[in-house]
């Protein structure tokens, strides 16, 4: 096994967060390898869809028209699902699909007409509608492609068993033997060896139920209703994909686990065609049969942790090793991703030399607050999924509130991300916030200038001030110069993240780009270009 002995970032795990850290820090210019425990890719039924901040980040990285190819065929087998079923479901099963992603909150499928899609933050952000539908294999396969051909070497079927921050570097043993690198960084998961190796703490609460995600065939479908159904045994839902099934069993992950015992499994094992059906007959009422299973089935509780630190020394964590929770509304995919986006610009920048290692503690401080209210919205939807009384009576109100049209919007909004925001300085209504739809008068949008990764500049000064002024950070920022409108100027960094926005271009402003670069891109290069980059 050749594992790069002196590279400047080993990243362990080569799921969507890792991939897309590796795919950041090679656009930064370090070199980076990625270790995989794995021999070959999971074929679990994970996440089945991605938000805006991650739709937006494919998109700033040129990945867009892949992953809306992706969606394209998503929609295909729904569809299909959909014609099948709706003369066969309790009803008429689900209708048509809707045209807008909303998502769920807690098994409450959200009201597509019912959302206010006027709203400012939801309008700022629809250039990646047709990219959202995007599951977790489809998009690791994506993410794959793309590291590839930034050449980032995937080392699989190496694990990590010990390691050692030597404090100018990291001494890792392997299974492929010992490795030096200048960092490391765990996303290899909510078990994640990094993690337990660096010795950071993993508090948080215990597991109230275990759940099921798994594609199956099935002989009597018609038994099952189309959509969420809750009982007092639990809840399950069937679709929108043909044969997708999940199901939630209420009560201690312990109990399921001597029930799995008693079978001769353990909590560990892989998910059996038996376990899948004797749950999902168990919350439907029904007999339903399953006749196989079509790739591996996930299991999983609603165990939430956040670690006590993103950052021990030279090593780090992101996604799943951060942070775990229930699965509801694939908050955790998203999460990870936007850790990935946050952490490779500044890992990145500290490696080329041209940031201090301070801007690495910025990491934990921007993103921990994030997977704290995370943690928070998905443990909220298990105080309403829990089969007694109170949580059924808490689910009707709940429920009434999110068939309104400010409820369902409100909910829309804090699932697809568009309300996320860091706390930066500065007072302009765009800071800290992702960067919106910034079309150009060229018929682009900002966003199809950062494929690259680096800083952009939107100078929109009748003049080219700001681009003049950023010319002394070439090679950190990109400046585009556009027709004269408002905001007049907008720096984001490589996170998609707006750093600095003006509606001015008086004195003021100049000075705040100033001191925005000087803040987030280090001191200007030394032969600066005096031309803007395009």
């Amino acid at each position: 096994m050749d594992v790069s002995q002196d590279v400047d970032v080993t990243v362990v795990g080569a799921g969507p967060v890792g991939l897309v850290l590796a795919a950041e820090l090679a656009l930064s210019g370090a070199t980076v390898q990625v270790l995989e425990r794995l021999a070959e890719p999971s074929e679990a039924m994970k996440a089945g869809s991605i938000n805006v901040p991650t739709a937006e980040a494919l998109d700033r990285r040129g990945l867009l028209p892949a992953a809306e190819s992706v969606q394209r065929e998503m929609l295909e087998r729904v569809g299909s699902f959909a014609r099948m079923t709706h003369d066969q479901r309790p009803g008429g099963g689900g209708g048509a699909h809707e045209s807008r992603f909303t998502g769920h909150f807690a098994g409450m499928v959200l009201d597509a007409g019912l959302v206010d899609w006027s709203d400012a933050d939801l309008a700022a952000h629809v250039a990646v509608d047709g990219a959202r539908m995007v599951p977790q294999r489809e998009l690791e396969e994506l993410l794959a492609d793309h590291v590839a051909r930034l050449g980032v070497p995937v080392r699989r079927g190496v694990e990590v068993a010990a390691l050692e921050d030597t404090g100018d570097g990291v001494l890792v043993g392997s299974t492929a033997g010992t490795l030096r690198t200048g960092w490391l960084v765990g996303c290899d998961g909510g078990r994640s060896t990094v993690r337990r190796l660096a010795g950071i703490d993993f508090p948080g609460t215990d597991p109230e139920l275990t759940g099921h995600l798994a594609v199956a065939d099935i002989a009597d479908p018609e038994k099952l209703a189309n959509g969420w159904v809750w009982s007092t045994r639990g809840a399950y839902r069937y679709g929108p994909q043909p044969g997708r099934v999940v199901t939630v069993e209420f009560g201690a992950p312990a109990d399921l686990h001597a029930r799995l015992r008693s079978r001769g499994a353990t909590p560990m094992a892989p998910v059996t065609l038996e376990e899948l059906q004797a749950g999902l007959r168990r919350v439907s009422g029904t007999d339903v049969t399953l006749t196989a299973l079509r790739g591996a089935a996930t299991r999983w509780t609603d165990n939430a942790r956040q670690a006590a630190t993103y950052r021990s020394g030279r090593v780090f964590l992101a996604g799943d090793a951060a942070h775990v929770h229930s699965p509801f509304g694939g908050q955790g995919l998203n999460l990870g991703v936007g850790d990935a986006m946050n952490l490779g610009w500044k890992l990145g920048a500290v490696v080329a030399g041209w940031a201090p290692e301070g801007l690495l503690d910025t990491y934990d401080a921007e993103r921990r607050p994030l997977g704290a209210w995370v943690l928070d919205w998905t443990r909220a939807q298990i105080g309403v999924l829990r089969g007694d009384a109170k949580s059924a009576a808490l689910r009707e109100v709940v429920a009434d509130l999110l068939s309104t049209r400010d409820g369902a919007t409100y909910a829309v909004k804090k699932i697809s991300g568009v309300t996320q925001r860091i706390d930066l300085p500065g007072d302009h209504p765009l800071v800290g916030r992702h960067v919106p739809d910034l079309w150009l008068t060229d018929g682009s949008r900002l966003s199809d200038h950062g494929h690259g990764g680096g800083f952009l500049l939107l100078d929109r000064t009748p003049d080219g001030t700001l681009a003049r002024l950023a010319a002394a950070w070439a090679g950190r920022v990109s400046s585009v110069i556009d027709d004269h409108a408002t905001p007049t100027g907008v720096l984001v960094r490589p996170d998609g993240v707006v750093a600095w926005a003006s509606d001015t271009t008086d004195t003021a402003a100049v000075t705040g780009l100033e001191a925005a670069l000087h803040g987030w891109t280090g001191a200007p290069s030394p032969s600066p270009e005096h031309a803007p980059m395009g």
